[in-house]
């Protein structure tokens, strides 16, 4: 069924149906549970949200994000205790929790870790978050089954010892239908809904939860006190549920201390979402013109504004006992394609061994044919006992990307072409989806729109086909668009079939308008 929930440009929330009786629709009592939560927590998230904006303005003038001035959180000597259920994260699979069929894959893969995923990868839409909802519950009662149709038989979860990890929507995130006439945050909804309807005596661990998105230290109080009111709905202790935190925003790199200092009651590591965090990063230099990135396949692994970040992160959180994780190889196995395979193994183990060199404790997959190798790359259980080298604790986390990639007409119309078909994906209820073997979501849609942007913007040359300089204007853009619209609808590709390519020209709209009106959000 497709699901056209983005026909207005840079929707940043979906709408619950307009029939929706929420006393009905939704399980009984919860909204005596939510509203009162709603009042305390969606206008601190809004004042959050509002403040984030300042920072990118400021940066957009020329004050771009730095180190904090020295407090308790970083002067002082202090430790997060480490249970023994999450000792072993060297590899942390991930997935859109609306998805059965994939879910209950990874969680019977024997991955350490398994994160459900109910953002980047799932489709911002009332039915896809109400479907992964459903199917997180459904996975913690090991009940989420498929029907394996190669085999005639049905497939369940099965109970092991991989802890579950749920995301929620981020703090950027509002959510509309469910209180007449108001927003809501969309954390808030999306973990309550799944709070109320579990008992944590069917975990076999604490109720673990992967924050995204946050920007600030301060954030961390939101999600704090949330935890623990959380907590005292259940009677359980303060501390019950644990959290790990993504530093995807360009900020947060320079308050990671700060930010596990204020979660230090539940958090037990960050993770460097490295595709969101390069997004964020050329969206705070946006304005600066010699802060262009090369095409994204040519940068190697090891840029120095990746490097540098991800040798910071293992110090800040070994220094405080809590787990240091790598991010996403977006480069997709394949069953079918033995050549497309062997080298997306080949940089997945690449990939992997760096992070483990940068002392990381583990990282992201998202095929289940990715974790015994994703897995072999890190020591046994973690390294959380290594201290990097650091030359500073304050590192440059902005080396200009010079001397490492190349800017090509090419690279932009692959990123033009990446963005329709994942756009169009969206339209059609994918929050993901497996595009020439890379498997791209929100993160790498939102790189591809802002690196398009940042060349219109500054006019970045290149050789054209004839060898002449060609200019990158919005009306080239416009051009580009035109052009591999009218390929991708000559030669379809495999992921679009003939009722998915109705909504290409409204994909396009959306994702070229998005990038010439300057609607950079993760959305």
């Amino acid at each position: 069924m497709a699901l056209h929930t983005q026909s207005s440009i840079a929707q940043s929330m979906n709408y619950a149906p307009a029939n929706l009786n929420p006393e009905k629709d939704l399980p009984k009592g919860f909204m005596e549970f939510l509203t009162p939560l709603h009042k305390q927590f969606t206008p601190w998230q809004q004042k959050l949200v509002a403040q984030r904006a300042k920072v990118l303005e400021a940066s957009h003038r020329g004050k771009p994000p730095d180190y904090l001035p020295a407090t308790e959180a970083t002067t002082t000597n202090w430790a997060i205790e480490m249970p023994d259920w999450c000792a072993d994260q060297r590899n942390q699979m991930t997935g859109p929790a609306d998805d059965a069929e994939l879910t209950v894959k990874l969680l019977n893969s024997g991955s350490p870790a398994v994160m459900v995923d109910l953002e980047d990868s799932t489709a911002n839409a009332w039915e896809h978050i109400m479907l992964a909802a459903k199917n997180t519950i459904a996975a913690y009662k090991y009940e989420l089954s498929y029907d394996d149709k190669k085999r005639s038989r049905k497939v369940t979860v099965q109970k092991s010892k991989t802890v579950t990890w749920v995301r929620p929507r981020g703090l950027h995130l509002s959510q509309g239908g469910v209180f007449k006439n108001e927003i809501m945050s969309a954390s808030l909804f999306d973990l309550a809904l799944i709070w109320y309807q579990i008992d944590p005596a069917w975990l076999p661990h604490n109720f673990s939860v992967y924050i995204p998105k946050s920007e600030s230290a301060e954030e961390a109080f939101w999600w704090r006190d949330l935890f623990q009111v959380f907590a005292k709905h259940k009677s359980l202790p303060k501390d019950y549920i644990k959290c790990m935190a993504l530093v995807e925003a360009h900020p947060l790199a320079y308050q990671m201390e700060e930010f596990l200092f204020n979660l230090r009651e539940h958090c037990l590591g960050l993770n460097l979402g490295r595709w969101d965090y390069m997004a964020s990063l050329i969206d705070f230099m946006l304005e600066d013109p010699n802060w262009i990135l090369p095409d994204r396949n040519t940068i190697p692994h090891d840029v120095p504004f990746f490097q540098n970040f991800r040798t910071l992160m293992p110090e800040v959180c070994h220094k405080h006992g809590v787990h240091a994780i790598g991010g996403m190889t977006a480069l997709y196995p394949s069953r079918t394609d033995k050549e497309l395979n062997d080298r997306a193994l080949k940089v997945l183990e690449q990939d992997k061994r760096n992070e483990a060199n940068c002392l990381m404790d583990g990282a992201w997959t998202g095929h289940p044919d990715q974790n015994e190798i994703a897995v072999a790359q890190f020591p046994y259980p973690n390294q959380t006992a290594k201290r990097p080298k650091l030359a500073s604790t304050h590192p440059d986390l902005r080396p200009l990307p010079k001397g490492v990639g190349k800017i090509s007409l090419d690279g932009t119309r692959a990123a033009v072409r990446t963005v329709i078909r994942y756009r169009n994906g969206v339209l059609n209820g994918k929050g993901a989806s497996l595009l020439d073997g890379y498997m791209e979501d929100l993160a790498t849609d939102r790189i591809y729109r802002l690196m398009i942007a940042q060349r219109a913007r500054h006019k970045v040359k290149v050789q054209g086909v004839d060898g002449k300089p060609i200019e990158h204007s919005f009306e080239l853009v416009s051009r580009l668009f035109d052009e591999e619209l009218a390929k991708i609808q000559r030669d379809l590709p495999s992921e679009i079939d003939r009722r998915a390519a109705e909504t290409l020209p409204e994909a396009r709209r959306i994702a070229e308008q998005m990038i010439v009106q300057g609607h950079h959000s993760p959305i």
